[in-house]
């Protein structure tokens, strides 16, 4: 058998020099198609970032201006900070104010959402009852149903609740979340059956197979629930601009469209909020990336 193999080797070497060289062109090429069409890609998503950066280092609103639209509005001519000073120091607009408000709101929807959806969703993956899977075809069917559409009649329940510009308004609807009940479920109907058998055996309650067995390994769609949760409350605008009526609890997104409301639009201190505005989302998902990606690749449960 080995002679065979070694008798066989010229003739496979002559094909691939027939017929191989050519295909591994063709494959060459392709990769560079593909290379090049992620450089394009690459390219589309990072203009807007680096023009939105550029401009909110330069104080001259009439050279932006006359850049605006054109390859200069990406060429930084004058580093300053002078808009970020404005824009921290406005006392009609206070940025500190509005950042805490959104911090505040925006990790204590994503903390409780976070313990609310993983309880209810490992309740339904494994506890007793006859309904659940009644419970899940609805949590799916409210999917499909927009978040715009449930806003004026929650905004008629928080005001009859006398709740409206104030915390409360702006964390309690949001706690119960589809998505992140569903994606919760999927994850926890993938622990291995045995693992919760023996743990009934053992006595524990489903409370307890949660808090040690089940929270625990779910780091990776935690971190998947906490960047989209995050990034959607974060970027929320149409419920706080209907719930709130001043500087005390508005959060950064309704506070940003007050320098769009003016007679004249600075575009410098516009980019310049937007880039702060920006850099709690990049901190965060940096803090929490490894675990994100982890989901996203698919990691599996180990018996």
């Amino acid at each position: 058998m080995k002679s065979d193999s070694v008798q066989l080797m010229p003739a496979i070497d002559a094909v691939a020099e027939s017929k191989g060289v050519p295909v591994m062109r063709l494959l060459a090429g392709l990769k560079n198609i593909r290379v090049w069409c992620a450089l394009l890609l690459s390219v589309c998503v990072l203009a807007p970032l680096m023009m939105m950066v550029t401009i909110s280092l330069n104080p001259d609103e009439e050279q932006i201006m006359i850049s605006m639209g054109t390859i200069k509005a990406f060429i930084p001519h004058v580093l300053s900070l002078e808009n970020y000073r404005e824009i921290w120091g406005d006392p009609n607009q206070p940025f500190a104010r509005y950042l805490f408000n959104t911090l505040f709101i925006v990790f204590t929807t994503v903390f409780l959402s976070i313990i609310v959806n993983s309880s209810a969703a490992f309740a339904l993956a494994w506890g007793e009852g006859r309904y659940r899977k009644i419970v899940i075809g609805a949590v799916v069917a409210l999917l499909a149903i927009p978040g715009e559409s449930l806003a004026l009649p929650q905004l008629l329940m928080v005001s009859k609740m006398g709740i409206i510009d104030s915390y409360e308004v702006q964390i309690l609807p949001f706690i119960g979340n589809a998505m992140s009940l569903f994606l919760f479920y999927q994850f926890f109907t993938k622990i291995p059956k045995d693992l919760i058998d023996a743990a009934k055996v053992d006595g524990v309650s489903l409370f307890k197979t949660y808090l040690y067995i089940g929270l625990p390994i779910s780091k990776p769609v935690i971190a998947t629930v906490a960047i989209l949760q995050f990034l959607e409350f974060w970027n929320s605008y149409l419920w706080p601009v209907m719930v709130t009526r001043g500087p005390e609890y508005r959060p950064l997104s309704v506070a940003m469209s007050a320098y769009f409301g003016s007679n004249q639009a600075y575009w410098g201190n516009i980019m310049a909020f937007a880039v702060s505005m920006a850099i709690p989302v990049i901190i965060f998902f940096l803090f929490i990336q490894r675990h994100f990606v982890q989901s996203i690749t698919g990691s599996a449960v180990k018996g």
